[in-house]
């Protein structure tokens, strides 16, 4: 009996066909299997701490190399512009018009090409600067895809964090601007308060004096009328207890001693 030859897997064809022991078929079958059943380990730890220092790259390039070099309205735009050129590319990686850029564009220019740093992080990322027509342009190289993508990766991370950082000053601004009219409020109610607690003192000082005013009012006339009342019947009495002047011509009592 025949041993079965096992099928070629890309060795060079020779004159008569190899065969192949059963031990070494079943060698091959339990590897084919492992291989199946454990697929091809991830990347190493070289090529994890190459693509970690190339991250870091990236990181430097953003910052200190773009958000210290340019004021705030200045990097953020330029952050944008290079996200979006990134991620166009990466989406249509066969569409030329995503392909290339040209420094001279108005837009490019303002928001790429002026701004320290942005270009140096567009090359970063796999742009070369070429001439084509006597006209100048960035060319991106197919095979920076790699720096590509994590270029992408860390320009998402960074408006991210950028976005955070900008609805954490949003969210504090407003909290002091309600804090501040809140004690404005406060400060305006406390003012109302203490109007009303002196108006309302006022007013109870006005009814005390008021009936303070109308107690010796009536004391005043009460006694008006106790004097008046009594004034006619003294005025007779004094006047007929008063002698008169024909008192004083009558002759004196008789004496009957004399």
């Amino acid at each position: 009996m025949s041993t079965p030859s096992s099928p070629r897997t890309g060795s060079p064809e020779t004159s008569a066909p190899r065969t192949i022991s059963p031990v070494a078929q079943a060698l091959a079958a339990a590897a084919e299997r492992r291989h199946q059943e454990h697929p091809a380990a991830g990347p190493t730890a070289a090529q994890l701490a190459e693509e970690h220092e190339k991250r870091q790259a990236f990181r430097r390039l953003i910052n200190p190399g773009i958000f210290e070099r340019n004021s705030r309205e200045v990097y953020t735009a330029a952050i944008k512009i290079l996200s979006t050129l990134a991620e166009n590319l990466l989406r249509e990686p066969d569409n030329p018009q995503y392909q290339q850029f040209k420094p001279t564009n108005s837009i490019i220019k303002q928001r790429l090409v002026d701004p320290k740093g942005t270009l140096e992080y567009a090359i970063a990322m796999g742009f070369r600067a070429e001439v084509k027509n006597f006209q100048p342009y960035y060319v991106f190289n197919p095979r920076k895809l790699h720096d590509l993508q994590i270029g992408a990766a860390i320009l998402k991370e960074a408006l991210d964090r950028q976005s955070e950082k900008d609805e954490r000053a949003s969210r504090a601004k407003q909290e002091e601007k309600e804090a501040t009219e809140a004690a404005v409020l406060k400060v305006k109610l406390a003012y109302m308060d203490d109007r009303k607690t002196k108006i309302m003192a006022d007013e109870r000082d006005r009814q005390l004096r008021e009936a303070h005013a109308a107690a010796v009012a009536a004391a005043k006339a009460q006694a008006a009328s106790t004097d008046g009342s009594d004034g006619p019947v003294s005025a007779m009495r004094a006047a007929s207890s008063t002698p008169s002047d024909d008192d004083d011509l009558q002759p004196p009592p008789y004496d009957s001693h004399r």
